[in-house]
């Protein structure tokens, strides 16, 4: 335990704690999404369970962090001259991750653009049973992502060969999961009633779930070495170049949003349970 107190070991923490924040973003705006077809009283419900899976799902993979590795090891090679592959139980986590993101988020853009009533098909509104399944599903893609990264940042060999050791490393890592996740507790709230009440939000929210979903796919592919011919290798996508987009994107609506805040009043999206208090049926209807 002493050596948690050194000033490596606290910024290693500090460092991963941040880390583990920003790879949650894309989980917070999926939550917002998903939370926001719920009724506004199952809301924060949806959001609380929803990241404390997160939790549960990072803390549990932190402590099979010798089964994750081993996911790593080629389960199935493919080699067809013009096309290879060595197929691994990460990649294709990974890989089916990316491809469930990319359903979901098309299928939400198309609901709230083209405004099919769950009414017409004689759907109830979404359950929170449901909800928490879609969420489940996804953080545990995100959490093996997340889970990769901080073993990639904190040395498990022994202190005196510069580490932390195995056991000092597993503390670190599970404190920052832990700290992570208490903050966007404290701000999923407010962020998903933002997100909500700004129809260009959720479509942007929507758009960087695609973005991640691509990167996730690309990622998949580039674990399982896919390869076309002799020299074509899929390659993974930086993250600091996506999370970059994403913020400079946020940057750019909000300035929009504040310029045009007092000008005129936001669209309202179709299948939204939050209404502005504001509008009238007249409106609504429209």
């Amino acid at each position: 335990m002493d050596i948690l107190f050194t000033p490596n070991a606290l910024i290693a923490l500090l460092t991963l704690t941040f880390l583990e924040i920003i790879l949650g973003i894309d989980n917070i705006v999926f939550l917002s999404i998903v939370s926001g077809k719920l009724e506004e009283k199952d809301q924060p419900k949806a959001r609380r369970i929803g990241l404390l899976l997160a939790m549960l799902f990072r803390i549990i993979l932190l402590f099979g962090i010798t089964w994750v590795l081993n996911l790593q090891d080629t389960l199935y090679s493919i080699d067809w001259g013009f096309f290879s592959a060595h197929i691994t139980g990460q990649s294709l986590i990974i890989f089916a991750g990316g491809l469930f993101l990319l359903y979901k988020s098309v299928s939400e853009i198309h609901h709230k653009m083209e405004g099919e009533e769950e009414s017409e098909k004689g759907k109830s509104t979404n359950s929170l049973v449901a909800a928490i399944m879609q969420i489940a599903l996804l953080n545990i893609v995100f959490s093996f992502d997340s889970i990769l990264t901080a073993v990639g940042l904190v040395s498990m060999k022994e202190p005196a060969q510069g580490g932390f050791g195995y056991e000092g490393a597993l503390i670190i890592m599970i404190l920052a999961v832990i700290i992570s996740i208490i903050i966007m507790m404290i701000f999923a709230g407010p962020v998903s009633k933002f997100v909500n009440n700004h129809p260009t939000i959720q479509i942007l929210g929507l758009s960087f779930l695609i973005l991640i979903g691509v990167m996730l796919i690309a990622e998949g592919s580039h674990l399982a070495h896919f390869r076309f011919g002799d020299d074509i290798e899929v390659s993974s996508i930086p993250k600091g170049y996506l999370y970059f987009s994403i913020f400079f994107s946020l940057f750019v609506e909000f300035l929009n949003i504040k310029m045009k805040k007092n000008s005129s009043k936001p669209v309202k999206l179709k299948n939204n349970k939050i209404v502005d208090k504001e509008l009238t049926d007249s409106d609504v209807l429209n």
